[in-house]
């Protein structure tokens, strides 16, 4: 028996100044991640200062392609089942997320996905992962 994931609104991400060009390029279908600009490696989740060498980041465009490194899907939790999971981006950062508009009986480890933007709940559309 499949499993249709059955869209509905994510609650609103909190959006600061710290995170506003995030949310903005968001609006516009882009993905941002942050790099720093000292040592050249990129990090989620998005802080003003580089986690590996405490260097300033800048936000860059990511190709919004990637891989599923882990999934769970729910479906006792409430009226529609979902799949959460980490997505490893081809920039080399792995995100938390969300796997939708599939049969969530198909999703798999390693399974090549990009990104699509999903409403919120009077907010900014958040990321979240296709099959490809």
């Amino acid at each position: 028996m499949t499993t249709p994931y059955i869209a509905a609104p994510f609650p609103a991400p909190e959006e600061r100044p710290d995170n506003a060009r995030f949310w903005q390029a968001a609006r516009e279908g882009r993905l941002l991640v942050k790099v720093c600009e000292s040592c050249g490696k990129p990090h989620w989740y998005p802080r003003v200062l580089c986690p590996f060498c405490m260097g300033d980041t800048a936000w860059k465009e990511a190709s919004g392609l990637g891989t599923v490194y882990a999934f769970s899907v729910t479906r006792r939790a409430g009226p529609n089942p979902f799949c959460i999971a980490y997505v490893t981006l081809e920039e080399g950062v792995t995100m938390m997320t969300h796997i939708v508009d599939c049969d969530l009986d198909t999703v798999r480890i390693g399974q090549p996905v990009r990104v699509r933007f999903s409403l919120s709940e009077d907010g900014a559309p958040v990321p979240t992962f296709v099959p490809v």
